[in-house]
């Protein structure tokens, strides 16, 4: 008797969407299905093994170089491959999610290149799955536009050689998408992103003289590293194209990828393009690996750790050297400011920040930065510009002076600030804002002047958590506590009511932010990923 056939992907509680069947062919269902049988044994794997690491973190409160790679770090002959010409330089990278709108301003920017986002800055509804997919397809294309209903404004490309190179960034490993199933099981959204993405644009990325370029988020050692290599490598030989024509720019934003970065460049080597800098997103894995390690490791107010702090210069430099001794390109940090259009002083203000920040960036050795509107990509470029010059980028700057030790990553103490009780009320007010927005399909949303993303409700819930648990008393007297925060975040909830009238209260997710942010804030048990409890919350 011959083998049954493998069973198809199946399509599960979602309402059809207009030219969904132009994403969801049965070519690329069956690859996303054969990429699911290959791969998501392993990745159960890889993330039991990540609860076992915190587990030795909690029992030891410290982190260390792998000893078992060391002739890896020790071999200086290795390196990456010669970057692609499309992504030699990078000096001003924007980051956003795949609406229309989005899509269209910031291939427009005039950034060299946009992080097409379906991580942080992307509420993983189906919606936003599927059509942020039509979207990247209508713009290669060139058959996308958009008209904005309210305004009237019309949107359209610029000439092709004007546009940014897109380098798109799928799901973490630790999400899976309910909306695909195979045999009943809901297939990891990073395979969802990444295959339904490579299937039907691959070939096409090759015609217009670029190829399939990943940003990999969430990674937290180098064998989970090595699953995205295995992955590419089965991918290009499924469609037929060379091995390399994949790259992927992988995000250190996890303290445990820290201490591994060399070793998560040599399991990509030849994929690899470069590592990246990711702010809110490492405190929160510091606080959530060492959220039992005592009050040497409770962070101040999250705005009091700059990138000049010692533990985060220890990061920041030691990515560069890594980088630039193998070949590969280092990327800066996110420029979140949003410019308001009514409070020029506002600007002004942190027009200098954000200026101040990419000269350091540029100045320490960075080939590029992140900035998260249109309006901050010349002056981002202007601080490049400065540094490089008519250079692609500085990767000959291998940085030998920088010498960091084990202990340097996390020496959080270092700082002088203080966590307090405005700080407890930013972190309030930012979670609840945040979450409300993502419930209702939004995952780049501007609060208080800053774009901010999953990460940042990240670092505000765990920040409430470890403050509480570490039993913080602030500078007015007053010690974190539950009930403290419960009475902050019904203040918040009051102040939202009566800020936005009760129908327009009403209509919005309030109630469920406000529970949610405090589920994840105050539980004991304290859950690895906000939107893993979040998702569940999320229609559509």
């Amino acid at each position: 008797m011959s083998a049954p056939a493998p069973s198809p992907l199946a399509i599960v509680d979602a309402e059809p969407l207009p030219r969904q069947e132009e994403i969801l062919t049965e070519e690329a269902l069956a690859f996303v299905a054969e990429l699911h049988r290959r791969f998501t044994p392993r990745r159960d794997e890889l993330l039991a093994r990540r609860a076992e690491r915190r587990a030795e973190i909690a029992r030891t409160s410290t982190l260390d170089f792998l000893p078992e790679t060391a002739a890896i770090r020790a071999d200086d002959s290795w390196r990456v491959a010669p970057s692609p010409a499309a992504l030699e330089d990078r000096r001003v990278e924007i980051t956003g999610p795949t609406d229309r709108k989005m899509t269209i301003n910031a291939l427009n920017s005039g950034a060299r290149v946009w992080l097409a986002d379906f991580e942080d800055a992307s509420a993983p509804t189906w919606e936003n799955v599927i059509l942020g997919q039509l979207n990247l397809i209508d713009a290669y294309t060139g058959n996308i536009d958009f008209t904005d209903p309210v305004s009237g404004k019309s949107y359209a490309l610029k000439d092709a050689a004007e546009l940014a190179t897109v380098v798109m960034r799928p799901r973490g490993w630790h999400l899976d998408e309910r909306h695909l199933q195979v045999d009943g099981e809901e297939v990891p959204g990073a395979l969802v992103d990444f295959g339904l993405y490579f299937f039907h644009n691959a070939r096409r990325l090759l015609d217009l003289g670029k190829g399939p370029y990943f940003y990999l988020p969430k990674t937290e050692s180098h064998l989970e590293a090595r699953l995205w290599n295995d992955v590419f490598v089965f991918a290009q030989d499924h469609i037929g194209i060379p091995q390399g024509t994949i790259r992927a720019t992988v995000l250190i934003e996890t303290i445990t990828a820290a201490y591994e970065m060399e070793e998560i460049l040599y399991e990509l080597r030849d994929h690899a393009s470069g590592l990246n800098a990711g702010r809110w997103d490492y405190l929160f894995s510091i606080v959530k690996n060492f959220r039992d390690g005592g009050t040497r490791f409770v962070l101040p107010d999250r705005n009091a750790v700059t990138m000049t702090a010692p533990f985060m210069r220890a990061y920041t430099e030691l990515l560069v050297r890594t980088c630039h001794k193998r070949g590969a390109h280092a990327i800066g940090g996110m420029a979140a400011f949003i410019p308001s259009r009514r409070d020029a002083e506002v600007n002004k203000v942190a027009f200098e920040k954000v200026r101040a920040d990419k000269d350091r960036e540029a100045n320490d050795g960075f080939d590029g930065s992140w900035v998260a509107h249109p309006d901050l990509v010349p002056i981002a470029m202007e601080s490049f510009d400065r540094v490089l010059g008519d250079r692609p980028n500085q990767k000959d700057r291998l940085r030998e002076d920088v010498h960091v030790e084990a202990a340097d990553l996390i020496a959080v103490d270092s700082l002088d600030a203080k966590p307090t009780y405005p700080g407890l009320v930013n972190a309030v007010q930012v979670g609840i804002r945040y979450i409300e927005a993502w419930l209702r399909g939004l995952g780049a949303v501007a609060i208080f002047n800053l774009m901010e993303d999953a990460a940042t409700a990240e670092i505000s819930r765990s920040q409430i958590w470890q403050w509480i648990n570490a039993g913080v008393e602030f500078e007015n007297g007053l010690k974190a506590t539950p009930e403290l925060a419960r009475e902050v975040a019904a203040d918040e909830l009051a102040n939202l009511r009566a800020e936005l009238g009760e129908e327009a209260f009403a209509a919005g997710h309030w109630q469920q932010a406000h529970d949610l942010l405090l589920e994840v804030a105050l539980d004991e048990d304290y859950a690895d990923f906000l939107t893993l409890p979040a998702y569940r919350l999320l229609r559509g």
